[in-house]
């Protein structure tokens, strides 16, 4: 299953970046109140800590996506890359596995989950094989 699609490697980062960036990234940046408000969180009467959690995640993102780009146009980045984001997307799913156990985020954030574990499983199927490796 890893590498499956591995020929198209790069073509997968470049999807993954422009989602990232405009579906996640740019947003929750720009408007981090705004995004949480959507996905159904409450909103803090003092929303300065919210705000500033949410861009400094945001900024993460954000780089994640632009270096997604970068790794698309340089095969020998690629492995590294995809190792990263396994790393990160299994955290998250983890992440959201334990908000939903206890019961401390809106559903959203449950139903996430299932985007979070399809993700990992499409990263791992697109997984550069060694045609995309250098040394």
């Amino acid at each position: 299953m890893i590498g499956l699609w591995g020929s198209k490697a790069a073509a997968y980062l470049r999807v993954l970046a422009v989602g990232t960036l405009l579906a996640f990234g740019l947003p929750m940046l720009l408007r981090p109140l705004r995004w949480a408000a959507f996905f159904g969180w409450e909103i803090p009467q003092d929303a300065n800590l919210a705000i500033y959690f949410g861009r400094c995640l945001a900024g993460l993102v954000c780089v994640l996506g632009f270096m997604a780009f970068r790794a698309a146009s340089k095969p020998a980045l690629q492995p590294f890359y995809f190792d990263m984001m396994l790393g990160v997307v299994a955290l998250t799913t983890a992440v959201h596995a334990y908000g939903a156990l206890l019961r401390i985020q809106p559903i959203s954030e449950t139903i996430e989950i299932v985007y979070w574990v399809l993700l990992f499983v499409f990263t791992l199927l697109f997984y550069p094989g060694r045609s995309t490796r250098s040394g």
